[in-house]
């Protein structure tokens, strides 16, 4: 069980860290594209109006699902969901609170080399017991 949830843990961070890495790497070609045509301060005006009609979209696209009437059940309420379905429903459901919780997990990592290294062989170690 413990190894599943270092997995889930370690894969919501990958795919934080690499949505992250896609956003900021858009927003720079974006900024370089712009640049020549309206100089500096505008191909920064331009990324950052971008930006927010971004983030306006996703707020309207998320009030539009809170709102909805067919509201799915999610894993946090089913009585039989494991630690690793809550914690992928959370990263659904919430990508921005995931992305820095996968941040903190980063930096507290990066504090304590012996964290890394029980992850680490947690993905190496083959199971002693397994399931069938």
């Amino acid at each position: 069980m413990m190894e599943r949830t270092l997995m889930a843990v370690a894969a919501a961070a990958a795919i934080a860290a690499a949505a992250a890495v896609g956003v900021f790497s858009a927003f720079f070609a974006l900024y370089a594209l712009v640049e020549p045509h309206l100089g500096a301060p505008g191909a920064a005006a331009v990324v950052a109006a971008t930006a927010a009609i971004l983030v306006a979209l996703a707020g309207m696209i998320a009030a539009r699902k809170a709102d909805s009437n067919d509201r799915r059940q999610t894993a946090s309420d089913a009585p039989d969901a494991t630690l690793v379905d809550t914690i992928l429903s959370l990263v659904r459901e919430r990508p921005l609170l995931a992305s820095g919780a996968a941040v903190a997990a980063g930096i507290y990592a990066l504090r304590n080399p012996q964290l890394i290294a029980a992850v680490l062989k947690a993905f190496v170690d083959k199971p002693s017991n397994p399931r069938r």
